[in-house]
Parts: structure tokens; sequence; C-alpha cells
């Protein structure tokens, strides 16, 4: 009797790490397409329960906030289920990457960490190509994306993730 290819699968959490606009989404979708995988955005949950509430960089974090903390036990129980996740939220940051790291711990499952490494000049071009196109939940200006890209924090050794690094967008 033969297994079917998707069982043999090992559930694993894919993070991804990457300034506004660098290709995170594009890269979420196409790692999603792997059986037993599911895609969790954020940008999408934001969007339908906060729509019109994210005014701020400070809203943003309030109400991500809220989400993380009411996602994170059920991700855990579909990494333990079978099923991969691809965690379409930003782990740009520390305290990010540490929020990710207690799912796939809790779930005792594996984990990568795809890190985008673009500099600011490539996601900037990207990011006006993408508000022209009118094909993301956010338009994201100039002053927000050197606001936000403020914060960003790129992964260390020291972290120890399974990384995955990217020179190119997605």
């Amino acid at each position: 009797m033969s297994v079917p290819a998707s069982s043999l699968q090992v559930p694993t959490l894919h993070m991804i790490c990457g300034k506004i606009a660098a290709g995170k989404s594009t890269l979420a979708a196409r790692l999603a397409q792997a059986p037993a995988t599911v895609l969790v955005s954020e940008d999408y949950w934001m969007s339908r329960l906060y729509e019109g509430e994210v005014k701020t960089v400070a809203d943003y974090g309030r109400l991500s906030a809220r989400l993380r903390k009411a996602i994170g036990g059920h991700l855990a129980t579909l990494l333990r289920a079978g099923l991969s996740i691809v965690l379409d939220f930003p782990a740009n940051t520390v305290a990010n990457r540490h929020w990710m790291r207690t799912i796939f711990e809790e779930a005792a499952s594996a984990h990568r960490l795809h890190f985008l490494d673009l500099p600011d000049e490539a996601c900037r071009a990207r990011l006006h190509r993408r508000n022209a196109a009118g094909t993301h939940e956010y338009v994201v200006s100039d002053a927000e994306f050197d606001a936000i890209t403020r914060y960003f924090q790129p992964p260390t050794a020291d972290e120890r993730f399974e990384t995955i690094v990217y020179r190119e967008a997605a």
C-alpha cells in the first residue's frame, strides 16, 4: 500500500520577513500551493475585522496584537492536526518572530523563516506599482513606508530560525 505524498509532509510553519512590498504576499501565495498547506494572511483578516480602523502605525500595532492573541492557539492546533501554514504576517521584528516561535514550539512542528532581503529602493518601486495597480488591501504612502521601515529588524543567527534568504523579490 502506498502512502500519499501529502501525508509524508512534516507540518511546517512558514514565516515571512521582508520590508513593505518586498514580495511577502506573493511568496506566501506560492508557498501555500503545497499540498496540505493553508495560507493565513494578516492583511486579509485585518482589512475585514478592522475595516477603516487602521489609520496610523499605532492603530496597526494595537489591532494586529489583538488578532495575534486571538489566532495563535488556533494556528498551533492546525499544525498539530497535520497541516502546514504559510503565515503571511510580517516577521519583521524580534517580537513578532518570538510570537511566531511560540506557535511552532507549542505545536512541536517544523518551521521555515523566509527572509526577503531587498533594498529599500526596490521595495519602494514595487510599492508604487502596487499602489497604482490597486491590487492590495492597503495603499501605503512613501512617508508610511519610511515610518514602518524604521521598525524593521532583520533576523539574526542568535534567533535560531531555519532561514531561507531571498535576494530578489518573489
